[in-house]
């Protein structure tokens, strides 16, 4: 009885080939978090510079940056499960020959910063894969809760993984982890084996790279839904979803707390996601409405606002849960519209974009974020960055306003 309901609730779950990949990500994001969280104390246990700390993180995102639109070329052209190995196999093989150069006692900042690099080289291309791998594995009416089923377990593994890390590292330090992460690629390897998908249809290229990139950006363009998904991600993305900054800094110098502080606020934010994941991939049915899209993006970039004045930690708590809520419902909004209003043959030059506004301005939004609460002190720094997002998702649903009244004025 219990699984019948649960498969009424998450028909994603119905579809063998989800079953096989969802299940072996349960397993590897919680050692992609555990690699991240002792990445970034092992190089800090290195150097003690946070000047050094914030290279890695530019190191880590620059190729999303700078590659992604070119990434989006390559899963056009290339079948996706072949790619999927291919990253997990990467990614595995970064994460043992980090362990080796731990246990080895030869590790330097200059090798984790060079691995770094080739990291965000392979998630340039193994975001956006798995992004559009997940149409291939269950049926159309059931992509929205796919996709809430994918952030629910990306946040519970954002809870776990630094959390197990934590304990680990004190007792066996930073090489045990790597290891670890490199292990937990395996189910998902095993797992995307057993998956069986249609043929890929292949096509003789005949364009250059750069073509099919503007017949991309130019699809986009010329979709109402697609134009407004990827701006609303562009502006919630570079300027409120700097957690990695925000959170630290707002528990230092606004709450005058220690790492305890910092990691209950962690902790709400992702608790908060976690629930709204779940509620969204209970929802099936339907494509995402616009207002949903631009609801939640203005509702997250005013909460960021809001918190500024509060100095009680249990209602920042609350607050920053609020805050993971509506931020994983306009992330997992955004995804699914993107996806449902993509043309399989544009598919991936679409997510490889959505990949671009979501993490390729990681580095943008870190320093606008950094150099303004260094300035201005962290309380007004997250004022301001609440504000930009929020004008910006105004002037965003203007202009798709003004669009739409002047399309429908041409028909006329």
């Amino acid at each position: 009885m219990m699984l019948a309901k649960l498969k009424e609730t998450y028909p994603a779950l119905t579809q063998r080939n989800f079953r096989y990949y969802w299940f072996g990500q349960c397993i590897s994001l919680i050692g992609t978090w555990m690699q991240a969280t002792a990445q970034q104390w092992l190089v800090y246990s290195l150097t003690k510079s946070a000047l050094l700390l914030g290279l890695l993180g530019a190191a880590q995102f620059g190729p999303v940056m700078c590659l992604s639109l070119f990434a989006g070329v390559v899963i056009d052209r290339y079948p996706k499960k072949r790619l999927i190995i291919f990253t997990q196999i990467s990614l595995m093989l970064q994460a043992f020959i980090l362990a080796l150069l731990v246990w080895s006692g030869h590790v330097t900042y200059w090798n984790v910063l060079i691995l770094a690099v080739l990291l965000g080289l392979v998630n340039t291309l193994d975001q956006p894969t798995r992004q559009t791998f997940i149409t291939e594995l269950v049926e159309k009416k059931d992509l929205r809760s796919a996709i809430g089923l994918n952030s629910a377990v990306f946040n519970v593994a954002r809870m776990i993984g630094p959390a197990l890390s934590a304990v680990l590292m004190a007792k066996y330090g930073a090489g045990p982890l790597f290891f670890v992460n490199g292990i937990s690629f395996i189910p998902v390897i095993i797992g995307l084996s057993l998956i069986k998908t249609k043929p890929f249809e292949t096509t003789k290229v005949q364009k250059k790279v750069l073509v099919e990139i503007l017949e991309g950006l130019k699809y986009i363009k010329q979709s109402p839904p697609l134009r407004s998904a990827v701006l609303s991600t562009l502006a919630v993305g570079t300027f409120v979803m700097n957690y990695n900054i925000i959170i630290p800094l707002y528990a230092a110098e606004v709450l005058n707390l220690g790492v305890s502080g910092y990691g209950l606020l962690l902790s709400a934010t992702g608790a908060g996601s976690f629930i709204g994941a779940l509620l969204v991939a209970s929802w099936a049915k339907g494509n995402p409405k616009l207002s949903l899209l631009f609801g939640s993006a203005f509702a997250v970039s005013l909460l960021l606002m809001v918190i500024e004045p509060i100095h009680s930690l249990s209602l920042a708590a609350v607050l920053f849960a609020i805050i993971g809520f509506f931020n994983i419902l306009f992330m997992t909004t955004a995804n699914a519209t993107m996806q449902i209003n993509s043309s399989e043959h544009f598919r991936g030059r679409v997510m490889s974009v959505y990949s671009f506004a979501f993490l390729g301005t990681t580095p943008i939004g870190n320093l606008f974020a950094g150099s303004i609460m260094q300035k201005l002190g962290a309380g007004m720094g997250i004022l301001i960055c609440g504000a930009v997002s929020s004008l910006l998702v105004v002037l965003i649903v203007i202009n798709t306003v003004i669009k739409k009244h002047t399309s429908q004025l041409n028909v006329r």
